[in-house]
């Protein structure tokens, strides 16, 4: 490779040097890191101009920086989680397709993650929201590294409640009657009612998610606070429900023309607007905020599956399917990203750098002074060069693995490499008109120029000079890349199915349901009572 000339050892020097200021001059920082779920790029006005609804979030970006080339390890749920908090691909952490309500496994317990790290590095840790990384037995969160956790176990689509929301096809409400629960609903979880956690206890069941947004809010406030007070760094995993299905949301004005998923998006907004208010109020200047999104939007439930952007997957949608979640496709894991730390990470500013929410372990690693874990690969990279503006270069590789679309789940199916997307397999997942794009597999890979092609539209000519030049360092990025996952330490998740592992906190009562209405439920809403309802183990 030769010698560095004395200039560019002097600029790394620099650059080195300074990647330690900011823990060095002010402490271990605070980090929270605010996960939204099945949002689509163009969801924040920052983004996409005929996004109206997102005035918190654009505030954001106008005092932080946006990330448009910022994408999820995976495109659904469990595994572009478990890739954020190992920051590892699920070929690598074992996670590729998501758990169920009766999953007796989870994140394997082999797999370190992100708050096991901080925690032995003197943080106070908490996860509220959305966990879907197993709950039975070591599973839960709260032997995951966090000190606390509030939230539900997987999906909140995944068990009925008294509040159901909109959802394509709608799904009928909790039954208070054995009969009620034996009908089958298409899509719909009718037999065990959603459960709403607090650390191992069920304090309510079915949740209410007309008032779910409001309690995030409060316990993440509560949680920052107390924290802060403490004395020690926090680190605070908050896992939206928002823009999943159901959208438990009150009918807006017709006047207003935002529907309910702009209603919905609304107050997500508000939600991350009062958490930064809240940041800032406790500890501005020292509390790293990073947003970004799970996956893409969930196409097949069509008005209330949120916006693309300009990423369309149109080569994939003249043949079938949705090229949104859980497929490859660049509307299926890019996703908004914007990162907010006052008098740290410049304002107003934007980043074209190639990054990926398996960053997000590595980079707050390396702020808190930590060390990664040993005895395996990391996909993600420290990329606080790029967040403190010194830099503007992320990967130079990006793989994207199969999320449920077509082939083996969990398989590394296309690859980013530079400006150029190759597809070695494509496939639709189901669209909003009912239709599935089928696998193919593409022997010559096929290769797009996001740089004039962002629509992923026509795949360059395999006898063109340009397919021609740039296949070899593909070929070669690609399988340097399995050669890789195949030489680590890989784990295995369990993904065997037990019903005696399903959160139930009273099994006497029709849908789990904890007691009877009007009694428990009713107080937990409105803060009087916040007593333990049963242990989950």
């Amino acid at each position: 490779m030769g010698t560095p000339s004395p200039r560019v050892v002097l600029v790394l020097a620099a650059a080195l040097a300074g990647l330690s200021a900011p823990r060095a001059a002010y402490g271990q920082p605070n980090f929270i890191v605010i996960l939204a779920d099945d949002v689509g790029w163009g969801d924040l006005g920052a983004n996409w101009a005929e996004t109206k609804e997102t005035p918190h979030l654009d505030e954001l970006a106008a005092e932080g920086t946006r990330f448009v080339d910022f994408h999820s390890a995976a495109s659904t749920c469990s595994p572009s989680r478990a890739s954020l908090l190992t920051g590892r691909l699920g070929a690598r952490n074992g996670v590729t397709h998501n758990f169920a309500v009766t999953s007796v496994g989870g994140l394997p317990l082999n797999e370190t993650t992100l708050a096991e790290v901080l925690r032995e590095a003197g943080y106070s840790t908490g996860a509220i929201g959305k966990w879907h990384l197993g709950h039975h037995s070591h599973h839960h969160p709260s032997f995951r590294g966090f000190d606390y956790y509030f939230g539900i176990p997987y999906s909140h689509d995944m068990g009925c409640t008294d509040t159901p929301g909109y959802n394509l096809p709608p799904c009928p409400p909790c039954p208070w009657h054995g009969a009620a629960a034996r009908v089958a609903r298409k899509d719909c979880y009718t037999e065990v009612a959603l459960p709403l956690f607090e650390n191992l206890a069920i304090v309510q069941q079915p949740v209410n998610l007309s008032s779910l947004a409001a309690r995030y809010a409060e316990e993440a406030a509560r949680f920052i606070r107390q924290a802060s007070n403490s004395g020690r760094p926090f680190f605070l995993y908050l896992a939206l429900a928002h823009m999943h299905v159901p959208l438990g949301v009150p009918p807006p004005p017709p006047a207003s023309g935002r529907g309910i998923y702009g209603a919905s998006l609304s107050e997500m907004d508000a939600l991350v607007g009062r958490i930064k208010q809240v940041a800032d109020s406790h500890g501005k200047g020292n509390t790293l905020l990073w947003f970004a999104g799970d996956n893409g939007p969930w196409a097949q439930k069509c008005d209330l599956a949120g916006r693309l952007g300009p990423f369309v997957g149109a080569w994939q949608r003249q043949r079938g399917g949705s090229s949104a979640k859980q497929t490859t496709w660049e509307g299926g894991h890019r996703v908004p990203a914007l990162a907010y730390w006052p008098g740290r990470i410049p304002a107003k500013r934007t980043s074209r750098a190639l990054l990926s929410t398996l960053d997000v372990f590595p980079t707050l690693v390396a702020l808190a002074g930590a060390a990664l874990p040993p005895n395996r690969r990391f996909d993600g990279a420290d990329v606080s060069p790029v967040l403190f503006g010194w830099s503007d270069v992320g990967h130079k590789v990006l793989l994207h693995p199969n999320s449920g679309a077509a082939g083996k789940d969990g398989e590394i199916e296309a690859l980013r490499l530079a400006q150029y997307k190759a597809f070695y397999t494509t496939g639709g997942a189901m669209a909003c008109d009912g239709s599935i794009g089928p696998a193919e597999h593409h022997q010559l890979p096929l290769i797009f120029n996001l740089d004039r092609d962002i629509q992923e539209q026509e795949p360059l000519d395999v006898a063109s000079r340009e397919y021609q030049a740039v296949l070899p360092a593909i070929s070669r990025a690609y399988a340097q890349a399995l050669e890789d996952i195949a030489t680590d330490n890989v784990s295995v998740a369990d993904y065997s199915k037990d019903p005696a592992v399903t959160p139930c906190c009273n099994a006497q009562h029709v849908a789990c349901r904890c007691q009877a209405p009007g009694t428990h439920a009713a107080a937990l809403d409105h803060g009087t009572e916040r007593r333990a309802v049963r242990l989950c183990l």
